[in-house]
């Protein structure tokens, strides 16, 4: 099951198929080298005995929610690329709403049993409620590494957790099967939010993320851990419009640990996302062994590029 294949399943729904919008968002996301959320399910599939092919529905549903979710977070941030701009927010948002709609009739298809279909909406319901109230915490900001951690908690894990859900049940596993590999999707969610805060940190010239960096782990780590140069830090943080003033704040994540402390959780994360798969009973468990070892890849391209004395910023995982 490919990335066309998820788009054509989509562009099937009438409404979606007669709305150029629709059509143009779905059209510009690209295949990229590193597996997407939107690949879980198929994995998560073939992990417990189905057919990839019958992972479909919950892959094109993913696609929608992550989709729904991009638009509102964008005007959340106020990111200066958001689609927002050009759509205008009433439309963005109605898009996501869209968006969101079409994924639970994605998954409201008659060659899925009744009682299955019930499940499946039951567990993107949950998905949808807790990114929106994470979604909602991020927007107001935090203060310590704690709030970062509750609001991460609940913003990124509900999305990966669903998507591992969604195949398992798509592949005909138990519940408790499918809840175990939700858990592991959860902790790959917490590893993948710790990707992306390292790259957008890293990235020239400054993302979005710069405007609040409390809410962006290594930034966080910067401001507030004790390292000789956390007062010169802060004073940076305000003028990484200036490349050169960007480039010396992204030296001091490196030199005052937020990196190495970044790299501890992210291996951290797949550590217990290892240990939870050890636990479980799976048909197949090379699938989502390969998908850890996916989420490790921009790491180790760091690492390589540390070594090389060329930082470069990492491949985002969602």
């Amino acid at each position: 099951m490919g990335l066309e294949e998820i788009k054509a399943r989509i562009r099937s729904l009438p409404e979606v198929a007669a709305w150029p919008e629709m059509l143009d968002l779905i059209e510009r996301v690209n295949p990229r080298d590193s597996l997407a959320v939107w690949d879980y399910p198929a994995i998560a599939c073939q992990a417990v005995g189905g057919e990839a092919a019958a992972a479909l529905p919950g892959g094109a549903a993913v696609f929608c929610s992550l989709v729904s979710i991009h638009l509102v977070d964008d005007m959340l941030d106020e990111d200066p690329k958001g689609d927002y701009h050009r759509l205008g927010a009433g439309r963005a948002g109605n898009l996501a709403l869209a968006f969101q709609a079409a994924g639970h009739l994605l998954l409201d298809d008659p060659a899925i049993p009744e009682a299955d279909r019930a499940a499946l909406q039951a567990s993107l319901v949950r998905m949808a409620l807790a990114t929106a109230y994470g979604q909602g915490l991020d927007a107001g900001g935090v203060a310590d590494e704690a709030e970062y951690w509750r609001v991460v908690e609940a913003k990124t894990p509900p999305l990966f957790g669903a998507a591992l859900h969604l195949g398992a049940l798509l592949g005909g596993a138990s519940a408790e099967i499918a809840r175990g590999l939700d858990r592991i999707g959860q902790a790959l969610g917490r590893l993948v939010q710790v990707t992306d805060d390292l790259s957008d940190a890293l990235r020239t010239p400054a993302g979005v993320d710069w405007r609040r960096p409390f809410n962006n782990l290594p930034m966080l780590y910067a401001l507030t851990a004790e390292h000789a140069e956390r007062a010169c830090f802060r004073d940076l943080a305000r003028r990484i419009a200036e490349p050169a003033d960007l480039a010396s704040a992204q030296e001091v994540l490196l030199h005052s640990g937020a990196f190495s402390y970044c790299a501890f959780k992210m291996v951290e994360f797949s550590q217990e996302a290892r240990s939870l798969l050890a636990g479980l009973a799976l048909a197949d468990s090379g699938p989502i062994e390969r998908l850890v070892d996916s989420h490790l890849a921009p790491l180790e391209r760091l690492l390589a590029s540390l070594r090389a004395d060329k930082p470069v910023a990492l491949s985002p995982g969602s």
